[in-house]
């Protein structure tokens, strides 16, 4: 049960939605955008999460989308993880991320937790995110100041970088890179349901591995380092291994219940 009241909405356009985030902060409200409503639900339980007001964006046409316009696959920010899952085309235009958000929690929470919603949400791992950064996606974002279409590596830096009353419309991903040989791997504690110890995505175009992980640190990450490593060939893979993970920051390599950071 969530132990205080708010109200509820639904906005039919992006315009509607802002002027509603808007509005209600000129009012002395706290709003909050909703997706899928997962995390919202959850940290409102444990009184870790409180808003007067939720604005639904999930009947927004432009957020529902899956489509292919030229090179670029669009997917709206308010589809499901299950509807990314289980679409055909998806498993032809971006079998990378399909893999990948296959993996993300059980069945029952992917019907409800939504791409953007995973991509913004306050748990960690945020595991969608990874396809989108090793083939240099594009975001759609909305707010008081319109709208703008980014480059994912000038709007993710260990967090997605939104401004209040901001959201995430669409991501964008050009046919190249989403359609590259690619691997998937993710390792838990135990069991086939639960967070990661460590989720890898890699993809390799024209001759060069792109990396990104999960797990490892308390965010998601492309490092052009690591990837600077991997890809000399001059290095047997065993050193290029061992190089890559002597990269990556002690201090920033987690040590929590999943795993030690010696491990």
């Amino acid at each position: 049960m969530i132990p205080h009241s708010f109200e509820y909405i639904q906005s039919d356009s992006v315009q509607e939605a802002v002027h509603e985030f808007t509005s209600s902060i000129n009012s002395g409200m706290r709003p909050l955008y909703y997706g899928g409503g997962t995390e919202i639900i959850t940290f409102s339980r444990l009184n870790r999460l409180t808003a007067d007001l939720v604005i639904d964006i999930k009947p927004i046409p432009a957020t529902q989308v899956v489509s292919v316009q030229g090179d670029a696959l669009i997917i709206g920010s308010s589809v499901t993880l299950t509807q990314i899952t289980d679409d055909s085309s998806i498993a032809n235009d971006f079998p990378l991320l399909q893999a990948t958000v296959n993996e993300i929690a059980d069945r029952t929470a992917r019907n409800k937790i939504t791409l953007g919603g995973n991509i913004c949400g306050q748990i960690f791992y945020r595991e969608a995110m990874l396809p989108l950064l090793v083939c240099d996606s594009q975001i759609k974002i909305a707010g008081p100041k319109g709208v703008g279409v980014f480059p994912i590596h000038r709007v993710f830096r260990r967090q997605i970088l939104l401004n209040p009353g901001e959201f995430i419309v669409e991501t964008m991903t050009d046919k190249l890179p989403r359609t590259a040989p690619f691997v998937h791997i993710k390792r838990r504690k135990m069991g086939h349901v639960g967070y990661p110890i460590i989720t890898a995505v890699a993809i390799k175009l024209n001759g060069t591995i792109r990396v990104a992980f999960s797990g490892v640190c308390k965010f998601p990450f492309r490092s052009s380092a690591i990837e600077t490593v991997l890809n000399q060939e001059s290095l047997d893979s065993r050193t290029r291994i061992d190089k890559a993970v002597q990269v990556i920051p002690t201090s920033l390599v987690l040590d929590e219940y999943e795993s030690s950071r010696e491990y």
